[in-house]
C-alpha cells in the first residue's frame, strides 16, 4: 500500500501542535476501511495529566464523528530546533496509553507507519507493535 497521502497528512497535523512545554512536535493520520482521513495532533497542557496525543486526537475525532473500523495510522514527530523550525524528524513511536486506544478500536492487523529521522517509513501490525496485549474480548 502507498502510505504517501497518510503521511503527508500527518506532517500537516504536525504543524497544529500545541507544544509549549515539551517543543516535540506530532502529528497523525488515521485511515478508516472506508478511507477517510482523520487529523490529529498532540496537545499539552500545564497540568500535563490533561495533555493529549496525537494519535489519540485522530482516534477521539473519527470516533465522535461515527467511525470506528480502522485500517492504518500514520505518526511523524520531532522536536523544534533552536529556531522552532519542526522540519526534521526523530524516530517517534506511539506511547503505551495510545497503543491500548488502538488496541481497543483495532485488531491484530491494523498497520502503524512510521517516518523516521533518515526518511525511511516502517510499517508494523498493532499485534508486532503491542504482542499479548489485553482487550475488550479479555473481559
Amino acid at each position: 500500500m502507498d502510505y504517501t497521502k497518510l503521511l503527508d497528512k500527518a506532517k500537516e497535523m504536525r504543524k497544529m501542535s500545541y507544544v509549549p512545554y515539551s517543543r516535540f512536535h506530532v502529528g497523525a493520520a488515521l485511515l478508516t476501511k472506508d478511507g477517510k482521513i482523520y487529523g490529529g495532533c498532540n496537545i499539552e497542557n500545564a497540568s500535563y495529566g490533561a495533555t493529549n496525543c496525537a494519535e489519540r486526537t485522530a482516534f477521539f475525532s473519527a470516533i465522535a464523528q461515527g467511525d470506528k473500523e480502522f485500517q492504518a495510522i500514520a505518526i511523524v514527530g520531532g522536536p523544534e530546533d533552536e529556531n522552532g523550525n519542526i522540519d526534521k524528524l526523530t524516530d517517534a513511536q506511539p506511547c503505551g496509553i495510545c497503543r491500548q486506544v488502538m488496541r481497543e478500536f483495532c485488531g491484530p492487523d491494523f498497520e502503524i507507519v512510521l517516518e523516521g529521522a533518515d526518511g525511511k517509513v516502517t510499517v508494523q501490525t498493532l499485534s508486532e507493535m503491542l504482542p499479548n496485549s489485553f482487550g475488550p474480548e479479555n473481559l
